[in-house]
């Protein structure tokens, strides 16, 4: 008896000097947990956070310079056709060539052929000066489409690329009016406006060269 009693002892010992260093360890760490929570809340309540959000986009001499150079702008495109024929007299009857071209016109600025300062930055205003509208690309006949209506006798190359000439000229006189030149800068001023604004520019001023 006396031995199984000394062995009880000596377990109930034991368990108790467990439970003493779990209920230690569980104490320490519930004290940590309540100090950093305090800690937690002090800083928040010491320190205002704020987080905003920049909406507007600061343009970079780069971004600038990458406008400046930018080619051609190109604010309408007209699409046209013209019959143009060409008569040859000769002593034994008469020669005709009757062809039907097509084009595309474009309407806007090249900034290549424009070396005027176009584009600049005064405090908060960004102004532009537009150069004046016109044909960008004097090459917008549609030669894959160009075809004959018709044709009596011999005709060199230089007596089709002459009838073309004459088929752009037509295109340039119907093409490039008043109206089509005003309603090109009317797109431009558009354009542009809704560009720089993207850009983040809020006082933009559009001026006509």
């Amino acid at each position: 008896m006396t031995t199984k009693h000394s062995l009880l002892s000596r377990l109930l010992g034991r368990a108790s000097t467990d439970l003493r260093l779990v209920l230690i360890s569980a104490t320490v760490t519930l004290v940590l947990v309540v100090a950093a929570v305090f800690l937690i809340k002090r800083a928040l309540s010491d320190h205002h956070v704020e987080v905003t959000h920049n909406q507007e986009i600061s343009v970079t001499p780069v971004v600038m310079e990458s406008i400046r150079n930018t080619g051609q702008w190109v604010f309408m495109e007209i699409a046209d056709e013209e019959l143009v024929d060409t008569v040859r007299h000769g002593f034994f009857g008469d020669d005709e060539l009757a062809r039907v071209y097509y084009g595309t016109l474009r309407l806007g600025f090249d900034m290549q052929q424009y070396k005027e300062e176009w584009l600049s930055v005064r405090g908060d205003t960004l102004i532009a000066t537009l150069p004046p509208i016109g044909l960008v690309d004097d090459n917008f006949l549609d030669e894959a489409r160009t075809r004959s209506f018709y044709e009596s006798g011999k005709w060199s190359e230089e007596d089709r690329a002459a009838l073309a000439e004459q088929a752009k000229a037509k295109m340039r006189q119907r093409c490039l009016s008043k109206a089509n030149l005003a309603s090109a800068r009317k797109n431009a001023r558009t354009q542009l406006w809704t560009m720089f604004r993207a850009l983040g520019f809020k006082n933009i001023r559009i001026e006509n060269k």
